[in-house]
């Protein structure tokens, strides 16, 4: 221990979990937290009318910070009080939530409080120790974790005034996501109504909708000048066939973007020139056995079986006009099967194109406000993961920093 003190930063000690600041300590969790073991109530008991305490069953109710309870209970039996820190200690273990209010729990969970500390510290740290949890958890058909290896795990305690700063950053970090998130969720609301408006009435203002004259077609109303077209009228060639890379081959960098029919616009890279789509661009992507449909403007590499690659016949149709007017159709799921002959058969609304390039200007600016948000989302996702891990570990030490708290 002393030959290792001359490699430590000043200030800091080796410990069980590595270096540390002197005046932090490591504690076994039963020596400074309070243990609430659940166990559920009599199926009797339960409603979901709000007779009773809010009733927690596991981690299925968890959200990001604070559970969402559906049931009740007129018999609660173990109660989590508001402000500890719920712990899923059953299939799966480890995830943590903070109870908002008091809760009955069901056997899944467990609840944690710390006797002379922040609770909501103690949230991020068995967060951050979720994968050591994660461990101890044992059961050949789903994990379990006994309340005695709970208490026995080995926790980093700041004094209580770094606790409560560490606490605040990260809080601060997750609320900005959360508010991300609403704004994601927002947004996705938003282009489900102006789609649903916009291949209805066209793009006028809502005060004109009643204004603009309707008919009656095979894919539901539409205004009078629009036309309505074959699914493969609208594109040049029935599809265009070029080699896949296998999804064992997909790189995490390359010179060209790897597009398959799974959720990810890109789903990894290749640098073979050879299997470069050299076409005609923008094109259209369709999942044969996902139904998944992307817009794609840029040279791209195909992954995977079953991607197909349709080229918009733009003397009929705006290319992003005709990408959202695919999303709207309802393709039914024939599982892992083939879906193309499925989206042969539909038919696609089809205003003039000057009509097309509105909407689909409209409809593009929803999304890039969607990839905006995304995009933060990550970005902080990626600042809480780094905070996290650096604040739990003592490499960024935040004791002479003004916080609110």
């Amino acid at each position: 221990m002393n030959e290792l003190k001359g490699d430590l930063p000043e200030g800091f000690k080796m410990t069980e979990l590595g270096p540390l600041p002197e005046e932090w300590e490591v504690v076994r969790l039963g020596d400074v937290a309070d243990f609430v073991m659940g166990q559920s109530p009599p199926g009797s008991t339960y409603n979901e009318v709000g007779e009773g305490l809010p009733f927690l069953q596991g981690k299925a109710e968890f959200g990001l910070l604070h559970p969402r309870h559906i049931k009740y209970t007129t018999k609660p039996i173990k109660i989590a009080s508001k402000n500890s820190v719920l712990l899923s200690v059953r299939a799966p273990v480890g995830d943590v939530n903070i109870a908002n209010i008091d809760y009955c729990i069901g056997r899944g969970l467990a609840s944690v409080s710390l006797s002379e500390g922040n609770n909501l510290f103690l949230f991020y740290i068995l967060s951050y120790l979720k994968s050591e949890i994660e461990k101890e958890g044992t059961g050949s058909t789903f994990k379990a974790i006994t309340k005695i290896k709970l208490m026995n795990i080995l926790i980093p305690l700041p004094p209580l005034p770094e606790q409560e700063k560490i606490a605040a950053i990260l809080s601060a970090v997750q609320e900005a996501k959360e508010k991300t998130e609403a704004v994601i969720s927002a947004a996705k609301i938003l282009k489900k109504s102006m789609m649903s408006y916009l291949f209805t009435y066209g793009p006028v203002p809502v005060v004109d909708a009643e204004k603009v004259p309707l008919k009656e077609t095979e894919v539901g109303m539409i205004p009078e000048e629009w036309e309505v077209e074959n699914f493969e009228g609208c594109i040049l060639r029935k599809r265009i066939t070029i080699g896949n890379v296998k999804q064992q081959q997909y790189k995490q960098a390359g010179k060209y973007p790897i597009v398959d029919q799974g959720q990810k616009l890109i789903a990894g890279y290749w640098d073979d020139e050879i299997d470069v789509y050299k076409g005609e661009l923008p094109v259209i992507i369709f999942g044969d056995h996902t139904r998944i449909i992307k817009f794609i403007d840029f040279p791209f590499v195909t992954g995977a079986d079953g991607t197909k690659i349709l080229l918009p016949n733009t003397k009929k149709v705006y290319p992003l006009f005709f990408y959202y007017a695919l999303l709207t159709l309802k393709i039914p799921s024939r599982g892992y099967n083939r879906h193309y002959s499925l989206l042969k058969t539909f038919k696609i609304p089809l205003p003039p194109l000057p009509t097309q390039q509105k909407i689909a200007s409209m409809l593009s600016a929803i999304d890039e406000k969607f990839e905006a948000e995304e995009n933060k989302k990550k970005a902080l996702e990626d600042l809480f993961k780094t905070l996290l891990h650096n604040l739990m570990t003592a490499k960024i030490r935040v004791n002479s920093l003004e916080v609110g708290v």
